[in-house]
């Protein structure tokens, strides 16, 4: 594909103001609130046979947005696992799976645990039927208005809307892997490529002791300049209901004002880490930019951050060429 944003100086520089509903704290606030009232946030852990020799793997349910089950992956390096004995705790990597993906099979994503981490893969709610090998969580709040992608499931009103349930599930994860044997809860990263990128960063500003963020080609940044440069994707989805539901788009720009990655990222602390490939057409780089550039600004923070562009490339980005990168940032931090 062409390239079709901004050229790489503006990107650079791209810092667009943001339409930030009045209530966008107080919104997050009492919706973690209702979630984490809901009781502890560890259902059950069990030990699932895996295949794989030097890999320890747990089916793991925590409790998500409204108490709801949510299913994950939950997998510790077996010569480092609770098995051994091992005390202290690994740092912990929480992974979110892209749109239209479930967690998939145990042995699927193995490169953070076989990098020394605790690594717990989240399910996404109500998804899972893309690609990939399927899902374990239903999405039970699925029934307001929109339509049938989890784009536009209630997307005519904050509350009703399939993200406000997703980054919830997302936040808790976080909470849950911190409960976890083996784990070090000081020392928990999230990493997202697409909708996981955005769910990523959506956590780095909602979970202010995170001790990292690595995000690629991040879904839900930018939202409403990706709308007019795109049809593909969920931002495809999105506007093909809009052509339909003709008079909706000052309710469904309001219900995505909450969402919006570039605010999170306004909100964050920790360290972060992106990706993006500057032909990407599914999340256009100007969303990605828009993020990295306004990170911390509201937290007084100075977090170390970093952006690694692929000109040449779309929505895979630098795939296992950006992945080694990931992964020597992450170690390089203190105590990671």
């Amino acid at each position: 594909m062409p390239a079709f944003d901004l050229p790489p100086a503006e990107l650079e520089r791209h810092r667009p103001d943001i339409d930030e509903p009045a209530d966008f704290d107080a919104f997050w606030e009492s919706t973690l609130k209702e979630a984490s009232a809901e009781g502890d946030p560890l259902v059950s852990s069990r030990p699932v046979e895996n295949g794989l020799r030097l890999t320890e793997t747990w089916d793991v349910t925590f409790r998500g947005f409204a108490g709801d089950p949510v299913r994950a992956w939950f997998s510790l390096p077996r010569h480092l696992g609770s098995t051994t004995g091992t005390t202290g705790g690994l740092p912990a990597v929480v992974e979110y799976a892209g749109y239209g993906r479930g967690r998939g099979l145990p042995h699927e994503r193995l490169t953070w645990v076989n990098a020394g981490y605790a690594h717990l893969l989240m399910d996404n709610r109500g998804q899972g039927d893309q690609y990939g090998c399927g899902g374990d969580t239903p999405d039970p709040h699925a029934a307001a208005p929109g339509g049938p992608g989890p784009a536009v499931r209630g997307l005519l009103a904050p509350r009703d809307y399939h993200y406000r349930r997703l980054i919830t599930d997302a936040v808790r994860a976080v909470a849950a892997v911190r409960v976890l044997p083996g784990v070090d809860p000081s020392r928990v990263a999230a990493v997202g490529n697409s909708q996981g990128g955005g769910l990523a960063l959506a956590v780095a500003g909602l979970v202010p002791d995170l001790a990292a963020v690595l995000v690629t080609a991040p879904l839900l940044c930018g939202i409403p300049r990706a709308l007019d440069l795109t049809d593909t994707g969920p931002y495809g989805e999105i506007t093909a209901y809009l052509s339909v539901h003709r008079g909706a788009e000052e309710a469904a720009l309001r219900t995505l004002s909450y969402v919006e990655g570039v605010s999170f990222a306004r909100r964050a602390h920790a360290p972060a880490h992106f990706g993006v490939g500057l032909r990407d057409t599914v999340c256009p780089p100007s969303g990605a930019y828009a993020a990295f550039n306004h990170y911390a600004d509201l937290t007084g923070a100075e977090p170390a951050k970093e952006i690694h562009a692929y000109p040449f490339n779309g929505h895979e980005g630098g795939d296992a060429v950006h992945v080694r990168r990931q992964l020597d940032w992450l170690s390089s931090l203190s105590g990671s």
